[in-house]
């Protein structure tokens, strides 16, 4: 493969944001990385480090993180191949939260200065860089919604939902069924409730006829009956609308 067909996802991503020209999509992929990869649960930025470069993930699955003082862990998003996991980090210099791999995955590493540069050279990227960090920024929000009001039926079919429905925006399911990476403890960590009350919950979705997980399988079985379970309007994820039509392998 070439060297810059790495980031080839990455320029289809961004030119769904604004209009890039030829000569932003040419400057994208001859951003210099290096390749790296994180084997399962293995750090790919830590709490309190200084931020010298932006990590675009690959392959494979990524979770941010914040862990308190009791040692609860949080976790506060998903991260999915095609996406920057700490853009943000290219102006804030410090990272304010950790991120670790779902499993074994591969990131292309971005210098920081890289990054910048194109911010301060390009204004369609800056307005790309922007709108990412702004969806990132609606994808909290939602979580807080989530776990702040949502029962643990509507959690959990929502993060379900989501993950569906962006997995399936960049070819990542057929017929319905997904690559699902998350432990049944991740879960909880995702949802706010105990591994005992995830499990029994997933019972349920199950038992309704909604879904069916086996491993790191997730199959969608009636689309509609777990969008109106977990309460998921996907207006938030700012994406094309119609992706939500082609999610579950029945319709």
């Amino acid at each position: 493969m070439n060297y810059s067909q790495h980031l080839l996802p990455l320029v289809r991503r961004w030119s769904a944001y604004t209009d890039l020209s030829d000569g932003d999509r040419n400057a994208l992929l001859d951003l210099p990385y290096t390749r790296k990869s994180f084997s399962k649960d293995a750090y790919i930025v830590r709490e309190g480090q200084l931020s010298r470069e932006c990590g675009l993930l690959l392959s494979g699955f990524a979770y941010r993180q914040k862990v308190i003082g009791n040692g609860g862990r949080q976790i506060i998003s998903i991260h999915i191949p095609t996406e920057f996991i700490d853009l943000q980090n290219s102006l804030l210099g410090v990272a304010d939260h950790s991120v670790q791999s779902l499993g074994p995955c591969e990131v292309a590493l971005v210098p920081r200065s890289a990054i910048i540069a194109l911010r301060d050279t390009r204004p369609a990227i800056r307005l790309a860089m922007w709108t990412e960090t702004l969806i990132d920024a609606s994808i909290f929000r939602e979580w807080v919604v989530n776990v702040g009001r949502r029962d643990s039926k509507s959690r959990i079919a929502h993060l379900l939902c989501e993950l569906a429905f962006r997995l399936e925006r960049i070819g990542g399911g057929k017929n319905g069924v997904f690559e699902f990476p998350l432990t049944q403890e991740q879960l909880a960590d995702a949802t706010g409730l105990t591994p005992v009350h995830t499990n029994r919950t997933l019972q349920a979705l199950r038992k309704n006829g909604l879904i069916e997980l086996n491993g790191r399988s997730l199959k969608v079985l009636d689309w509609e009956g777990l969008r109106e379970v977990g309460d998921f309007d996907e207006l938030y994820l700012h994406q094309q609308p119609e992706t939500n039509q082609r999610v579950s392998g029945t319709g």
